[in-house]
């Protein structure tokens, strides 16, 4: 069932995605330039951003680092002194798994920071202007990549769960606060995607797909108008299963299942 306004054409539609010189977001990026988007990419990465502008003519690529407050308000600036957006796209991230028993409370703040106060420091940058956008009979699009770690408490996932919880969370707020101006709000549930991310784990990622895959997969979430947006559906689906399990179940076969 649709519950944003459908996405089907990008041709000159202008999108921001924040955390994209690699992994996930450099390929929704290119997905999106290739279908004729006006492709803006900001990270911290800032030779990426550039390789990615030569490599896509007619994109911009913006450096900010997600966690400073004032370099995204100035960066937000320039992207809306051009004209307002269609689509935001939050993908920047950050993971180390961490068990309870090695806890480190700098590692927890750093997920902290770049997962889910780097999206407010966006939001508070962006979402003036969307509204005024949006009121003015251009409604944009705001998107959050968390992860199906969010759902439930996951062993090994002591910072990096908790902050994907927050933006689910987060999301379904938005939505349900933005959809009378008519704007699109969906959060995007990856399950194992080969980034730089998970290329540090060591266990067996079930269902391992590709960036492109995934963006692949996000291109056809907008263009159905969902709301949650999670991929690969052979995987996302057994933890939206759980997610159902009273904690009796769910805490010894999640242990079983992930053999930790």
């Amino acid at each position: 069932m649709s519950r944003n306004p459908r996405i089907t054409d990008w041709q000159g539609r202008r999108v921001w995605l924040v955390g994209a010189s690699s992994g996930i977001g450099l390929a929704t990026a290119s997905a999106l330039h290739q279908r004729g988007a006006k492709v803006i990419v900001s990270a911290r990465n800032a030779k990426a951003l550039q390789a990615f502008a030569r490599q896509h003519p007619g994109s911009e690529g913006l450096a900010l680092d997600v966690t400073l407050r004032y370099q995204v308000q100035d960066v937000a600036a320039q992207v809306l002194g051009s004209g307002p957006l269609d689509l935001m796209l939050y993908c920047a991230g950050y993971y180390q798994p961490m068990r309870a028993t090695q806890m480190l409370f700098e590692g927890m703040q750093q997920h902290l920071q770049i997962n889910y106060v780097g999206a407010l420091h966006v939001l508070d940058a962006v979402l003036p202007g969307m509204i005024e956008a949006a009121r003015a009979g251009r409604p944009g699009h705001l998107s959050l990549v968390s992860s199906v770690a969010g759902y439930r408490g996951l062993p090994n996932s002591l910072a990096y769960g908790p902050t994907k919880a927050a933006l689910i969370h987060l999301a379904e707020t938005l939505y349900l606060d933005l959809q009378d101006l008519g704007m699109g709000v969906s959060v995007v549930d990856p399950g194992f995607v080969a980034t730089p991310l998970t290329a540090q784990n060591t266990f067996a990622m079930p269902a391992l797909i590709s960036p492109e895959q995934a963006a692949q997969a996000m291109l056809q979430g907008w263009s159905q108008g969902d709301f949650d947006i999670h991929f690969p559906k052979r995987f996302t689906r057994v933890m939206k299963f759980l997610q159902c399990l009273p904690y009796p179940v769910y805490f010894p076969l999640v242990r079983r299942f992930t053999g930790l």
